[in-house]
């Protein structure tokens, strides 16, 4: 970045360097120090700071505020890319919608105290704060609106599309606004936790409506209004395509939909300004409909860009610039908002007036309209009071004055504000519970106290702590604080999900200060123990920074993955970031799958290139879905798998507004794989280096799962051939694999058998290809059996052998894929009926003990110990089976691993050992030419074969036939290029005899 200038160079060198020109390029990334007081200062002259950003943005805006200009301000860009911290920012490294308002209000003080005029003036600031979520439009200022289907957008003759029912906030300074940000930041905290939603997919807008009433030069009373729109939209880098199963998923989505249908606008946008007439589909949704005056209408608009500079995110970055070098050709009109405020109130009666009218002609009969149902018209009956409804209110805001409208607004929120101080005070001093969130901006928002005593935590009354959401039961665990001493954490159901530092907790565990504590699926927690705090620093303990990714680590750590940074190169450290992100939803999808019924599980992944026919690169991150009435297995990528999420977390939102049509067919469910698609049931490794000496190989080779656990076997050849297709000789190898550069070379390689697969595929095929063709080769379709005849062969022509064949073919295997389809069978009727947690627990071998009924119990049920006895052998032996069934798990698996690790050292050794052999033949070759020897002894050839060593000088001398025996007095009739015999792969049983090679 340097300027106004952005320059993007693709890091595989597929294209070359890009140019885009904008107003500002800013560099954050580097090239700054943290101050003492945690602002982020500039070290280097291309750190562009906050305070740099305001200068050239920010003071824009605020200065078209004043001037009576509507201004937008929009943040587009990947998740994490810095959007929300240019503009929120956070502590001293203040973003430009808080330096704005404080800006305003230092601004109207100054006019005040200086300006003669701006002393009888008054100057009315306002706020509203929504949020635009799967295309419903929630009030963050007023709770009331989180309901089914949301606030409803409406339009306007003059104002255009506005939000109905939309709170707009008077306020009094910026600690007022401040203020009512953090509470509509708390409640989108609240409702994205209980209703499972991500926060990064939903778009935020805060307004502020500032009017200055002032009478001009000739005392005519004037009002001057803007509205400042502050727009953080959604993480783009979702919207890409992700292939055609995610695509086919998008269609039906609409979390998308607003970034699709703002990108669209532009393009028609920027379309329009080059002479093309077409319509700009501002209605397509909700975002673009609110925004309409922001893009092409009366508003100054800036666009903020956020980029993101690692590699990886390349592709998203380039489609960023170029959604901004779109953006950057479109023009608004903004014009100055000022009229005269008797005109604004008289148009406002007239309205009223209007609207009474057309509501009195509609009650004197029945209005019949052509073409227009009855239910048409009573719907276009409630639309007219409604609007009636809101002019009225509009005109009984303007009569009153500004200052009973604040007094007003300070009553209501004067508890509110009381809270809130009470509960910063009570957070210095009293144990309690903070939220961790994946935005760093609702990490904290969210606080429960834990005082001396005892604290449910539960999902509904009469817990003391209600937490909504997934996998949180009724009566989750309890909280027991003894004097703010020692305080416990006790799960109460056996289905409740508990887990303290990433590990699961079964029984009474003692809290400590910065224990992190997840509730269920979604709730993470950090611990805040301000007595336990002051003794750990007075022993002198470091106390650890938390943040969310931090805890996902955690509990990954616990679950074996390894999340060590330490001498981690980059490509390993990409995928720990990936298992921090799909982790938690992986977990809130399993649990969205139990709360729903739908009989699926999921599991990650961790898919090597090589088993996806790749030479090198990064391990993927890969979700595997199990049908759990079926058995069937599908494998999803990382991509696929977040966008069947997020349509998840749509249909469970549906479930949780209890609407009708939450249930989907399995064909159209996100959970579920539509159709019996081929899955990859195993992969081979096979080395064709013998192909490099014009040697052919066959061998036995085992077929391993993703996890390397063997599925099957197979039988394989690798068959140099000449360039008719016939398979060479024994006679035509070759002792340098050098020798075959520019020879032209062909070679087969058959796949004979496939032996041992599982069950429960009806039908197979292979496919393999080299990593210098990016083609598969299948072979045909075959019926699964426990001894598959496959008979596939390829042959591959070289014209002429490269350096770089060569190198493929000495040093890397090809990996052969076994696919198939799972075999459909009817289902189980009895899996059918059970519940998916009744599943799952048939799964993992967990019976629950069922206490027969007494007939008549001679004594009172708390006296009848047989039935405790009974309950305790019962829950014994489960946890015996239980811990034996998981010894035996382990064992396998370790036993798995030792015989895969002996099996690729036993491969390495034999190659190695072959490769030291014909080394030594190669040598022995060539001090036989050197010396002009015509023969080498087969006994020779067969004893470096055997041992891996040549035979002593006196044995060669032995066995050397003297020259009257030289078969066919070879050495005086043959030509100086014989052809070469190739070497016998077999030892000969007759090691003393005098055969010897010609050549």
């Amino acid at each position: 970045m340097n300027d106004s200038t952005t320059i993007i160079t693709d890091p595989e060198g597929r294209a070359g360097e890009k140019k885009f020109t904008f107003d500002y390029s800013y560099w954050s990334h580097d090239g700054y120090r943290e101050r003492e007081d945690g602002y982020l200062e500039p070290v280097d002259a291309r750190y562009a700071d906050q305070a740099r950003v305001f200068d050239d943005l920010g003071k824009g805006v605020l200065e078209n505020a004043w001037k009576g200009f509507n201004c937008s301000l929009f943040a587009y860009g990947q998740t994490g890319s810095g959007k929300s911290y240019s503009m929120v920012g956070y502590n001293l490294n203040k973003g430009i919608i808080p330096i704005t308002c404080e800006e305003l209000f230092k601004g109207i003080d100054q006019k005040k105290q200086t300006d003669e005029a701006s002393k009888e003036a008054e100057y009315q600031v306002s706020v509203s704060m929504l949020e635009i979520y799967n295309e419903t439009v929630k009030d963050l200022l007023n709770v009331s609106s989180f309901k089914k289907g949301g606030l409803k957008v409406r339009e306007h003759q003059q104002k255009g599309f506005y939000v109905e029912g939309l709170q707009v906030s008077p306020v009094s300074s910026y600690a007022n606004i401040e203020a009512r940000i953090a509470e509509g930041t708390r409640n989108r905290t609240l409702a994205a936790t209980n209703m499972n939603a991500t926060s990064s997919r939903a778009h935020t807008i805060v307004a502020i409506n500032f009017a200055q009433k002032a009478k001009n030069d000739v005392g005519k009373s004037m009002t001057k209004t803007s509205i400042i729109n502050l727009v953080d939209l959604a993480g783009s880098e979702r919207a890409e395509s992700t292939g055609a199963t995610g695509d086919r998923l998008k269609e039906g989505s609409m979390i998308n939909k607003s970034l699709l249908c703002l990108g669209n606008c532009i393009k028609a946008l920027a379309d329009v300004q080059d002479g093309k007439k077409i319509s700009v589909p501002f209605r397509d949704s909700i975002l673009t409909r609110l925004l309409k005056n922001a893009l092409g209408g009366n508003s100054k608009t800036i666009m903020i860009a956020a980029l993101s500079p690692a590699d990886i995110n390349y592709e998203e970055t380039l489609s960023t610039l170029r959604f901004a070098d779109r953006a950057k050709s479109i023009k608004t009109k903004a014009v100055v908002n000022e009229s005269p405020t008797d005109k604004l109130i008289r148009e406002m009666k007239d309205e009223i007036k209007r609207l009474q009218e057309m509501l009195k002609t509609q009650e004197t009969g029945t209005v019949v309209v052509q073409g227009i149902s009855p239910e048409e018209v009573e719907a276009l009956r409630k639309q007219q009071e409604e609007d009636l409804l809101r002019s009225q209110e509009e005109m009984e805001n303007m009569n009153r004055t500004w200052q009973q409208r604040l007094e007003d607004q300070e009553k209501e929120k004067y508890q509110l504000l009381m809270d809130e101080r009470q509960k910063q005070e009570a957070r210095k001093t009293t144990p309690h519970l903070w939220n961790l969130n994946e935005d760093p901006m609702l990490t904290g928002m969210i606080v429960h106290f834990t005082p001396p005593g005892n604290s449910s935590i539960g999902n509904v009354e009469p817990a003391t702590i209600i937490l909504k959401g997934l996998s949180v039961q009724n009566d989750h665990a309890l909280i027991e604080n003894d004097s703010n001493r020692l305080i416990y954490l006790t799960p109460h159901e056996a289905h409740g999900k508990l887990l303290v530092n990433g590990k699961a907790v079964t029984e009474r565990t003692e809290l400590r200060h910065n224990d992190r504590v997840m509730f269920g699926s979604n709730h993470l927690y950090v611990f805040h123990h301000p007595q336990d705090a002051a003794k750990q620093e007075k022993e002198g303990e470091r106390v650890q920074k938390v943040s969310f990714d931090s805890a996902q680590e955690e509990i990954a750590q616990n679950k074996g993955f390894d999340m060590d940074k330490t001498g981690k190169s980059t490509e390993d450290i990409l995928l720990q970031e990936d298992l921090i992100q799909v982790m938690p939803m992986v977990n809130e999808a399993n649990a969205m799958s139990e709360e729903l019924d739908q009989k699926m599980i999921y599991e990650i992944a961790l898919i090597s290139p090589q088993a996806r026919g790749l030479k090198e690169g990064r391990t993927e991150v890969s979700i595997k879905a199990r049908n759990l009435v079926t058995g069937h297995d599908y494998m999803w990528d990382k991509n696929e798998f977040i966008n069947r999420k997020y349509a998840m977390q749509e249909m469970y939102q549906m479930y949780v507004e209890e609407d009708d049509d939450w249930k989907k067919d399995q064909d159209k469910s996100p959970f579920c794989q539509a159709d019996n698609s081929d899955v990859i049931v195993g992969s081979s490794y096979v080395f064709l280096q013998s192909l490099a000496y014009l040697m052919d190989t066959s061998d036995t080779i085992p077929i391993r799962d993703y996890k390397g656990a063997e599925v099957g076997m197979m039988t394989i050849e690798a068959n140099p051939c000449n360039m008719e297709g016939v398979k060479l000789g024994e006679d035509d190898f070759v002792e340098n694999p050098s020798e075959l550069k520019k020879r032209n070379l062909k070679f087969q390689i058959k796949i004979n058998k496939i032996m041992g697969l599982p069950r429960k595929y009806s039908e197979i095929f292979c496919r393999f290809k080299f990593h210098l063709s990016p083609e598969w080769n299948c072979s045909s379709r075959i019926k699964a059996s426990a001894n598959c005849e496959v008979y596939f062969e390829k042959m591959f022509s070289a014209q002429p052998v490269t350096a770089q064949l060569l190198t493929e073919i000495e040093n890397n295997p090809i990996t052969i894929q076994v696919l198939g389809k799972q075999r459909e069978e009817a289902v189980d009727e009895k899996k059918m009926k059970m519940s998916t947690r009744e599943l799952l627990a048939k799964e993992d071998g967990v019976m629950t003990y069922t206490a027969e009924k007494p007939q008549a119990p001679a004594v009172p049920l708390a006296n009848d110990k047989s039935g405790n006895l009974k309950r305790q052998q019962s829950e014994l032996k489960h946890l015996q089976k239980t811990i034996s069934n998981s010894k035996k798990a382990q064992d396998e698996v370790e036993k798995a691993n030792v015989k895969l690790r002996e099996e690729n050292e036993d491969n390495k050794r034999k190659m190695e050992n072959m490769q030291n052999k014909l080394d030594l033949i190669a040598k022995v070759v060539k001090e036989a030419k050197s010396k002009k020897e015509t023969m080498i002894l087969v006994a020779r050839i067969d004893y470096i074969l055997q041992t891996g060593k040549d035979l002593p000088a006196d044995k060669i001398k032995e066995l050397t036939p003297k020259p009257s025996e030289a078969p066919g007095k070879a050495t005086s009739t043959q030509p100086t290029h014989h052809p070469q015999k190739r070497v016998p792969s077999a030892p000969r049983k007759n090691p003393k005899s005098s055969a010897c090679v010609i050549f």
